[in-house]
């Protein structure tokens, strides 16, 4: 029986809560900061009309409640949430247990590392699912499923046996990356998102309002794929100024077997996962504005673009294109 302590209850917690318990051999507990709001039971739909039907074993905001024997500890968080929560359970784990991360380009690595210094440490490259919260606690949709799932693991000699347990747990092949570098710094999330908030909105001001809310992906522009392709040139650039290893992290057009700016925009018109997506708005009576405290905002640029700026920074990479929206994005967080 493998005991796993997942914290966060958002999107990735609820499918990851839900997909983990509803095998046979797994026990899952979670911390999270609104245990009332949550049932015992959790169910995922996933988009071949399949039902994963989990069960929690424990369910607290307590640390000390939910990490007593768990042999894995699986973060689900926004970037805000990684340091806080690393030392509220550090003092309620052996330095046995696992620690891990579904998507380490928020700073998990950085932070672990210092806080959790002999522990097993894993973070995977992207989430493993794009996921959906249908009902609060209760019901989430797991939209998408990924062909392979690239994790780095660090503090361990035993690297193979915790790939192996991964592959098992998620039911995907694990490819085993050669250094963390290769998972924390991304071209996922924190390059695809703002790529897309700059071009909507880098000559919005207080006062402007939109008359309707586009779709993020379904209406993704060709702007916006050829600001994408740009930072992810200065971004693979830096990658090399590192030593890591050539195709370690996809290109941004291989990742999405594209060829040009054009295509990349039409594939995100089609992934089926994204469709259905808003952009990060708020409705008023006049209109709507752009919502800087979503996490769009508050996840990607100070917790995402921003372990790629300075990182760049200290190998002295130029990065011109990445460091202006980055500095773009900052402005609107200050606002």
């Amino acid at each position: 029986m493998t005991k796993i302590c997942i914290c966060g209850g958002g999107n990735l917690g609820h499918v990851c809560a839900g997909f983990l318990s509803a095998q046979s051999d797994v026990e899952v507990k979670l911390l999270t900061t609104h245990p009332d709001s949550w049932s015992s039971t959790i169910i995922v739909d996933d988009p071949d009309g399949k039902a994963y039907h989990g069960h929690l074993s424990c369910i607290s905001s307590v640390p000390a409640e939910v990490l007593l024997g768990v042999d894995i500890v699986l973060l689900c968080l926004p970037g805000y949430a990684i340091h806080p929560t690393l030392q509220k359970i550090a003092p309620y784990i052996s330095d046995s247990v696992w620690v891990g991360s579904v998507v380490s380009s928020t700073g998990f690595f950085f932070e672990a590392m210092k806080i959790l210094p002999k522990n097993p440490l894993f973070g995977f490259q992207r989430v493993p699912f794009i996921s959906r919260i249908t009902e609060y606690g209760r019901r989430a949709v797991l939209k998408g499923y990924k062909k392979s799932l690239s994790v780095a693991i660090e503090q361990t000699d035993d690297e193979q046996h915790i790939c192996d347990t991964l592959q098992e747990l998620f039911d995907v092949p694990i490819v085993l990356m050669d250094s963390y570098y290769e998972v924390s710094l991304s071209n996922s999330n924190p390059l695809l998102h703002p790529a897309r908030l700059y071009t909507m909105w880098k000559d919005w001001h207080p006062g402007v309002v939109y008359e309707k809310n586009p779709f993020f992906y379904s209406d993704w522009t060709l702007e916006a794929s050829e600001l994408l392709i740009k930072m992810d040139y200065e971004f693979q650039a830096l990658l090399r100024a590192l030593n890591i290893r050539e195709d370690a992290i996809p290109t941004i057009l291989d990742y999405y077997e594209c060829s040009n700016p054009k295509s990349l925009a039409q594939k995100f018109h089609d992934i089926p996962a994204f469709k259905g997506i808003l952009s990060p708005m708020i409705q008023t009576s006049n209109g709507f504005f752009p919502d800087f405290h979503s996490r769009y905002f508050t996840e990607d640029f100070p917790y995402g673009m921003r372990y790629i700026v300075e990182t760049a920074a200290k190998v002295q990479a130029p990065i011109p294109t990445i460091d202006r929206v980055y500095q773009w994005g900052c402005s609107c967080l200050s606002d």
